[in-house]
C-alpha cells in the first residue's frame, strides 16, 4: 500500500517537473523520494502521513526562531488582515529596511525584493552599473541563487545533480562569470592582475554554506576587501544564509569586514518569500528611480512578508546567540563521534548554528575538498536517520541547522537515533 506521500509525489510528476518546484527536494542524490509535508511548528515538522520529523533543515535556514513561531504568526495574520498585497508603499518596508540598517551598519539603503535570487542577481546588476565593468567574480562551488551568471561552477543543487556546464545559459553570459577557489586569495589575485580593469565586483558567500558549510580561512575576506579596494571592483556578500545567523549582525559583524553590498534572503520575511539588497548609499542610489540602474517588483516590500520580518528581526535581537552557538557545537561534535565509532571518516566544519559533517579524512576547505566527501555513505546515513524521524538535508552539499526552538530533548533523541544507524 503506497503512502499519502508516495501518491502527492506520482501526482505530482505529471504536472511539476521531476515532481518538485525545486531540484534537490526530489531526494535523488540520496536515493529515495521526498516526503510531503503538510505543518510545522517549533523543532518539528508533519508529513501528510502524519509521521512526526525533527527537523534540522528549518526551510534550508530561515527558521531560526523555529517553525510557527507565535509572535512572527500573529503579525503575519494582522497584516493579512489588512490586504495581501498593494502594489504600493507601505510603513511596514520602511521599518523593516530601518531595522535591517540598525543591526547592519553597513546597509545604509536597501531595497526589498521576493528572493534571495533577486537580491544576489540586482545586487550585480547594481554593481556593473555602478562600476561601468562587465565581469564578475565568485568562487567554485558558492551558490547565489539561479540567475544565469551564476551558474558557473554552482554548488549546491546543480552539484547535487551532478549538472554538466550550464545548459541554457549562453556562452557570452557565462564568460562574464569568472572563478576562483574558495579561500585561496593567490587565485583572485591572478584574476585581478588578469582581468581587473573589467571585474565589477567580488560576490562571495562569506561563510560558504551551499558545498556545505566552510568557514573562511583567516585573512581571506580581510584580503577581498583589500583587492576590491585597490581595483575599484566592489565587495558583495550573499548572507542570504548567514545573515541574522552567524551572528545577529551575520558574518560582516562576525568578521568585522564591511562590504559594499550585502544580499539577504528569507529570514528577513520569518520565512516567508523575500529577500533585500542594500550596501553604502553612494552605490545604492544608483538604482532607480535615484539612479539610472533598472530594478523593480510588484510584490516588493509585501506587506505580510515585511510585517513577519519585523517581528522576526525584534526577537532575535533579544536572543541567546551565544548559547545556541555552545549547544549546536556541543550536538554536533557529539554526532561526529558518533559516526566516527562507526568506523567512518569524519570532517566537522561548523559555526554559530550551522554545522556540516563531512565523510571524509581530507580537510574541507574549498568546493575541491568538499567533493571528497562519501556522497552514497551520506545518503544511506540521510535515509535510515529520516526513517527514525530526523529530517536531514537531502544532500551532502548543504548545511544542517538548529535554532532556538531546538530543545536539549531535541538534540538527544537526534544523538540516540544515530547510534542507531548502521554504516
Amino acid at each position: 500500500m503506497s503512502t499519502k506521500s508516495e501518491a502527492y509525489f506520482q501526482r505530482a510528476q505529471n504536472i511539476l517537473p521531476g515532481g518538485v518546484n525545486s531540484p534537490v527536494r526530489a531526494c535523488k542524490s540520496v536515493g529515495c523520494e521526498p516526503l510531503f509535508i503538510n505543518r510545522a511548528n517549533g523543532s518539528r515538522m508533519w508529513t501528510v502521513d502524519g509521521t512526526e520529523l525533527l527537523d534540522f533543515v528549518m526551510s534550508w535556514g530561515p527558521m531560526l526562531l523555529g517553525h510557527a513561531n507565535a509572535d512572527v504568526e500573529k503579525a503575519a495574520i494582522q497584516a493579512l488582515q489588512n490586504g495581501a498585497s498593494f502594489g504600493a508603499p507601505c510603513p511596514a518596508e520602511v521599518e523593516l529596511g530601518e531595522l535591517i540598517r540598525e543591526i547592519m551598519p553597513g546597509m545604509e539603503m536597501v531595497r526589498m525584493v521576493s528572493s534571495g535570487t533577486e537580491a544576489t542577481m540586482s545586487a550585480v546588476r547594481l554593481a556593473r552599473g555602478f562600476t561601468g565593468r562587465a565581469k564578475v567574480l565568485k568562487f567554485d562551488g558558492c551558490y547565489h541563487g539561479h540567475s544565469d551568471g551564476f551558474l558557473v561552477s554552482a554548488g549546491s543543487g546543480v552539484a547535487t545533480l551532478c549538472i554538466p556546464g550550464t545548459p541554457g545559459v549562453p556562452d557570452a553570459i557565462a564568460n562574464l562569470t569568472l572563478l576562483a577557489p574558495y579561500n585561496d586569495l593567490a587565485a583572485v589575485e591572478a584574476q585581478f592582475a588578469a582581468h581587473g580593469a573589467d571585474i565589477a565586483c567580488i560576490i562571495v558567500e562569506p561563510v560558504a554554506g551551499n558545498v556545505g558549510l566552510i568557514p573562511p580561512a583567516k585573512g581571506f575576506l580581510e584580503g577581498l576587501r583589500e583587492i576590491c579596494n585597490r581595483y575599484g571592483a566592489l565587495l558583495i556578500f550573499d548572507e542570504v544564509i548567514t545573515g541574522f545567523r552567524v551572528a545577529l549582525g551575520g558574518a560582516q559583524q562576525r568578521f568585522g569586514v564591511t562590504p559594499d553590498l550585502t544580499t539577504l534572503g528569507k529570514i528577513i520575511g520569518g520565512g516567508f518569500p523575500v529577500g533585500c539588497y542594500g550596501g553604502k548609499r553612494a552605490v545604492m542610489e544608483h538604482i532607480a528611480p535615484s539612479g539610472p540602474v533598472y530594478q523593480a517588483g510588484t510584490l516588493s516590500g509585501n506587506p505580510v512578508a515585511m510585517a513577519a520580518g519585523i517581528a522576526t528581526l525584534k526577537q532575535l535581537a533579544r536572543s541567546d546567540y551565544a548559547g545556541l552557538e555552545k549547544r549546536t557545537k556541543t550536538f554536533a561534535e557529539k554526532l561526529a563521534d558518533i559516526l566516527r565509532a562507526k568506523g567512518r571518516d569524519v570532517v566537522l566544519n561548523q559555526m554559530a548554528s550551522m554545522f556540516t559533517i563531512f565523510l571524509t579524512s581530507t580537510p574541507v576547505t574549498d568546493y575541491a575538498t568538499a567533493k571528497t566527501a562519501d556522497g552514497a555513505a551520506y545518503g544511506e546515513f540521510y535515509r535510515q536517520m529520516r526513517a527514525l524521524g530526523v529530517n536531514l538535508a537531502p544532500s551532502g552539499f548543504e548545511c544542517a541547522f538548529t535554532s532556538f526552538a531546538h530543545t536539549d530533548a531535541d538534540l538527544e533523541k537526534a544523538l540516540a537515533a544515530a547510534q542507531q544507524v548502521k554504516l
